[in-house]
């Protein structure tokens, strides 16, 4: 009998059916309300991951890329870059094609996939995500980008967490009680997600899985910053030269 998929881990069924349960039919109104509901913090966020870029990285995965808010900011900020973009729902990728299309960039590859089995290449620089890492099998994921990641390449996955903080968390808890009320009937397409997240990040333990398994399958210099009173965090680790060669 096949273990269970430990706390902050999803089986392949649970995670595809979360994804498809919050996000179908949200795709138009996608970009403006992750930036409404995070108070605007999501570009703030982003921002941080594009500084854990390496300079000079050549070609570079943004996984879970959505409608492509942090995939095109990788692109535009990086233009001598290949930028590939993988993600599972099409309704998104199409947005994303036709942003790339409507902003001119030539640097951009999208990929329709999950990220725990789209292996475009090996050799890459850095692989990004921002919003798959509560969703996604860690152990899958993370030995593929292990393949993929050139020695000495890095990963960096953001995701919303569970504030640590009694008093946060009871104000976190009060703003998804408004969310669930009077978001549902403003955008009802988002009813499922308002209603099923928080016990989702209730529940799971992401980053620190995550830390675990990064040092499990040999990689180094891995790290968990918090960020705006625990309400998300970035993880990013190095795949090492020594682990490369074993």
């Amino acid at each position: 009998m096949a273990e269970p998929p430990g706390p902050g881990s999803m089986d392949d069924r649970s995670g595809i059916d979360t994804v498809r349960r919050f996000f179908t039919g949200t795709g138009t109104t996608y970009d403006r309300i992750v930036n409404l509901t995070t108070l605007g913090f999501d570009r703030r966020w982003k921002g941080e991951i594009l500084k854990k870029i390496p300079p000079g990285s050549a070609t570079i995965l943004d996984q879970a890329c959505g409608t492509g808010i942090l995939t095109l900011d990788i692109a535009r900020r990086f233009p001598r870059a290949r930028v590939i973009g993988v993600d599972v729902t099409e309704e998104y990728l199409r947005i994303a094609r036709e942003k790339v299309r409507a902003q001119g960039l030539g640097n951009v590859e999208l990929i329709r996939g999950r990220a725990e089995e789209v292996l475009p290449e090996t050799g890459i620089d850095c692989v990004t995500s921002s919003y798959l890492a509560k969703y996604a099998d860690l152990d899958r994921l993370v030995g593929n980008i292990r393949r993929m990641l050139r020695p000495d390449g890095v990963v960096i996955m953001h995701d919303f967490t569970y504030p640590p903080g009694r008093t946060f968390a009871r104000i976190w808890e009060l703003y998804f009680t408004v969310l669930q009320t009077v978001g549902a009937w403003r955008w009802p397409a988002w009813r499922p997600a308002f209603e099923g997240l928080p016990g989702l990040l209730r529940e799971t333990d992401w980053s620190d899985r995550l830390l675990r398994v990064l040092q499990e399958q040999g990689f180094c210099e891995a790290a968990v910053r918090s960020l705006f009173f625990g309400t998300s965090a970035i993880v990013s680790a190095r795949r090492g030269v020594e682990q490369a060669e074993g």
